[in-house]
């Protein structure tokens, strides 16, 4: 991937809330708000989805929520950060979850929904071709001051799994070290097996991060991630936005943060 020359590393931002519900309903209002402000500066905003239950829920709410409609929806470009290889509408797909979550149920742009390609697409059953399709429609919505093969992300949200990973990218595989913007990857330690994912460099080259978790079972992950753990043995270490990185967690996740790495109670 071609990237820019004066990345920074950003330090990481703390908020703890109450519980999962808190959780998700706390970051679709911070999204929500993120997006009215990438209008107002750009015209349009671009947001990377995660999926999960979590990720599913912070789609809830912003559906649900009463400012919803003072988002401008037709200028809004959707991504994800990963996908299941799995045939269109399939229930496990992030797409499918999402659709029925929130982006039915807003006028979004067909044009603006990049969502990865399905096993059943034109690709057929080729992951690694359908990764690369996915990069081409990636480096065919950048634009020349990203300086990237891949748009700046105004927000790119991340879910956190027991072990570690950050969308598709489990500990000690390859794909953490992949230089593209996207990647196949197969033998997945959680089902399904077969998947496609950004890599590091395009999670990187977005604004903002957001790790979104909840769960006493993430608290191991994300303190190590927290505490300057490699991204070999920890993939959320790697998690940085250029302006910013947020982590919005759950007091579950969050039990085990030392006090050290600012950690800030929410009612």
């Amino acid at each position: 991937m071609t990237r820019r020359d004066d990345a920074v590393v950003t330090s990481n931002e703390v908020q703890v809330h109450r519980d999962a519900d808190a959780v998700a309903a706390a970051t679709a209002d911070r999204l929500m708000t993120r997006i009215l402000e990438a209008q107002a500066a750009r015209g349009d905003a671009t947001v990377v989805l995660t999926g999960g239950g979590l990720g599913t829920q912070v789609l809830r709410s912003l559906r649900d929520g009463s400012a919803r409609e003072a988002v401008d929806w037709s200028a809004v470009n959707l991504w994800w950060g990963d996908e299941r290889f799995l045939p269109s509408g399939d229930p496990e797909r992030n797409e499918t979850l999402a659709r029925d979550a929130l982006l039915d149920a807003v006028p979004l742009d067909p044009a603006r929904l990049h969502p990865m390609p399905a096993s059943d697409g034109p690709d057929g059953d080729d992951p690694e071709a359908a990764a690369a399709r996915h990069a081409d429609e990636l480096a065919a919505a950048s634009r020349p001051e990203d300086h990237a093969d891949a748009p700046t992300f105004d927000v790119c949200l991340l879910g956190v799994g027991p072990d570690g990973h950050i969308a598709s990218l489990f500990p000690g595989m390859p794909a953490l070290y992949d230089d593209r913007t996207v990647v196949a990857v197969r033998g997945a330690p959680k089902p399904p097996p077969t998947r496609i994912s950004f890599t590091i460099p395009v999670i990187q080259q977005s604004r903002e991060v957001w790790a979104v978790v909840a769960g006493d079972d993430k608290a191991k992950a994300v303190t190590m991630a927290l505490s300057g753990a490699g991204q070999n043995q920890v993939p959320a270490a790697a998690a940085s936005g250029r302006e910013r990185t947020l982590w919005l967690l759950d007091r579950g996740a969050a039990g085990s943060l030392p006090a050290r790495l600012g950690r800030i109670a929410s009612p």
